[in-house]
């Protein structure tokens, strides 16, 4: 069994054609030669990813959805010069070779970069990884130093200062996320009042010394060693990396991180290990990430609350879709529940707060 994600072939209507986008790599990278296969990788619902496998060499090709025009949403040029210009300061992003802007290649805009081979970890751990409970610490502890690493990386050095506007980014995106959470209310949804005027009212000045945050990093956007598991060798899906507050990204982390003692009904949202033996806590995660970044967290619960409410609009966003019949998917009419969990979860946060 392998436990390195395996592309299949291209979904019907997502298929490229290998003849009319060999000439244009082999002009751009380096050291191609023969006739690429072309595959899929499953997943991808923002932007669509792909194999291109060479005799000698393979690389991964990313391109927005078929139909898609919102460039705003699926920006390939700002994604290609994320990855090349970060990789010198953060080699764990890996190194991209050309962004073709000409859509009539391949029917849209697109980028392509090296394959990093190596485990994508889901749900579970995979016994046949036989992490016990102080390895995956290891494994815990290193998936933290690498999101510290980049929170720390000189973003001007890598001229990446115009990467976002890091100054008033709290306040942006709590109220960018109300407005949007106000937007995809649905009759069934919860209305997070409560919780809204809470982070207004709680809300932090900006953080002194801003950065580079990812804004998706989980489990599953990491890339392990196959060798040494407990080693980090990628990080992946760079499209909504930007400047601001690190600890407003470790709070949309933390919304993610189902630990092993939360209720039954939370468990039913953990899509990453992070319930395993010997992985940190939240608590022990944020001191950690504190110890590791040299810095003192004394009001985390704003940024962990702040991560629920984001996350519940990013579901309630898809929700909106089902309810309203723009798409099919019975997956996602679980996704009013999910809204509502996150709500009280926020909630119990909020009366245990000190804050």
């Amino acid at each position: 069994m392998t436990l390195t994600d395996q592309p299949t072939e291209a979904r019907r209507g997502e298929e490229l054609d290998a003849a009319r986008i060999d000439p244009y790599l082999k002009a751009h990278v380096p050291g191609l030669d023969g006739h690429p296969i072309i595959s899929q990788f499953p997943g991808g619902a923002s932007n669509l990813t792909y194999l291109i496998a060479y005799p000698q060499r393979e690389l991964v090709l990313r391109r927005p959805p078929f139909g898609q025009k919102a460039k705003s949403a699926h920006d390939m040029g700002r994604e290609f010069r994320i990855l090349n210009q970060l990789h010198a300061g953060f080699p764990y992003c890996p190194k991209a070779y050309a962004h073709c802007t000409d859509e009539s290649l391949i029917g849209g805009e697109f980028y392509v970069m090296e394959r990093v081979k190596g485990i994508i970890l889901r749900s579970d751990l995979p016994p046949e990884l036989g992490l016990d409970a102080s390895r995956t610490e290891a494994l815990c502890k290193s998936f933290i130093d690498r999101l510290v690493e980049l929170h720390q990386v000189d973003y001007t050095h890598c001229g990446l200062a115009d990467l976002g506007k890091p100054d008033g980014y709290v306040q942006r995106q709590v109220e960018g996320w109300a407005s949007r959470y106000e937007k995809a209310l649905t009759p069934d949804a919860p209305r997070w009042e409560t919780v809204v005027a809470w982070l207004r009212e709680k809300m932090p000045e900006d953080h002194p010394r801003p950065g580079i945050i990812h804004n998706d990093y989980r489990f599953d956007n990491v890339i392990l060693d196959a060798e040494n598991p407990m080693h980090i060798i990628g990080v992946l899906d760079w499209e909504m990396a930007t400047l601001g507050d690190p600890l407003m990204d470790l709070g949309n982390s933390l919304a993610y991180w189902i630990e092993a003692d939360d209720p039954a009904a939370v468990q039913l949202m953990r899509r990453q290990p992070s319930n395993a033996p010997g992985m940190l806590t939240r608590r022990q995660f944020v001191d950690y990430y504190a110890e590791r970044a040299g810095i003192r967290i004394d009001n985390f619960d704003f940024y962990y609350c702040y991560g629920l409410f984001r996350l519940a609009g990013i579901v309630q966003q898809i929700y909106y879709r089902f309810h309203h019949g723009q798409t099919q998917d019975k997956r996602f009419a679980q996704f009013i529940h999910m809204n509502r969990l996150l709500e009280h979860m926020a909630l119990q946060v909020i009366d245990a707060s000190s804050l």
